[in-house]
């Protein structure tokens, strides 16, 4: 893996309470997984309502719905997390072949 890895975190509105808005609070527990497995990343707001996709190298490696994902905690128990941590560290790997 190169030492200095990128994950694009490109994400939607959702519905909370009433409110469509932009809200990283479902995304905390994907930032400090991916952050433990030695990642850095930056967040993308994009239109598409619900929407969580992982993009390294330009290419789109992980998506999901962001309701799926637990709200707020270390993503540790969160299978999507863990999923998602997977396609990430796959990609990489398919980079060195």
């Amino acid at each position: 893996m190169p030492e200095t890895s990128l994950v694009i975190i490109r994400y939607g509105p959702y519905e909370s309470c009433g409110v469509v808005d932009h809200r990283t609070f479902r995304l905390e527990g994907l930032q400090a997984v991916l952050k433990d497995c030695g990642h850095s990343y930056a967040l993308e707001k994009i239109p598409d309502w619900n929407r969580v996709e992982l993009v390294v190298n330009g290419e789109c490696v992980y998506k999901c719905h962001i309701n799926d994902l637990e709200f707020g905690g270390d993503g540790r128990l969160d299978p999507l997390c863990q999923q998602a941590t997977e396609a990430v560290k796959n990609a990489y790997q398919q980079q060195k072949i």
